[in-house]
């Protein structure tokens, strides 16, 4: 299996309509991800959460994500749902999302041929990066 990332996308004022299922699709038709995991939590202006599966999200969304629930596990416990559930603010929803890395595969795979292990991995922001490309930039300008 390939590398396995998560990401909770935030929807305030629980504005979810499903527009960003296309892309998750086509990343997934054209191999890059597989999506293992698709849950949907939303918090009342109450501050309750409700969380439900893919699969069971109705209406205009669900028609979007329709096409993630066949291949979906359990990989999200309750505790995990819960903990997202509270970062999550007062009258907002959020998709928190498991997917695998396809595209890592066949370096893995080099990898363990080589006899070499990963010794450390992370992720720097996209936002960071820009930041950092801007100073320098500006540095160079002046």
């Amino acid at each position: 299996m390939g590398p396995v990332d998560f990401l909770v996308v935030l929807f305030p004022g629980n504005k979810f309509s499903g527009k960003i299922a296309p892309e998750l699709d086509k990343l997934q038709r054209n191999g890059t991800i597989r999506i293992i995991d698709l849950v949907f939590i939303l918090r009342d202006k109450n501050g309750r959460s409700i969380f439900t599966e893919a699969r069971n999200l109705g209406g205009e969304a669900g028609e979007a994500f329709k096409s993630f629930t066949s291949n979906l596990g359990d990989w999200l416990s309750e505790d995990d749902i819960e903990d997202i559930g509270e970062m999550i603010p007062k009258n907002s929803s959020a998709a928190a999302l498991l997917f695998e890395n396809l595209w890592a595969l066949k370096f893995k795979e080099a990898m363990l041929d080589a006899d070499a292990q990963l010794l450390t991995q992370g992720r720097i922001p996209g936002e960071q990066v820009m930041k950092v490309m801007n100073e320098r930039i500006a540095q160079r300008g002046t």
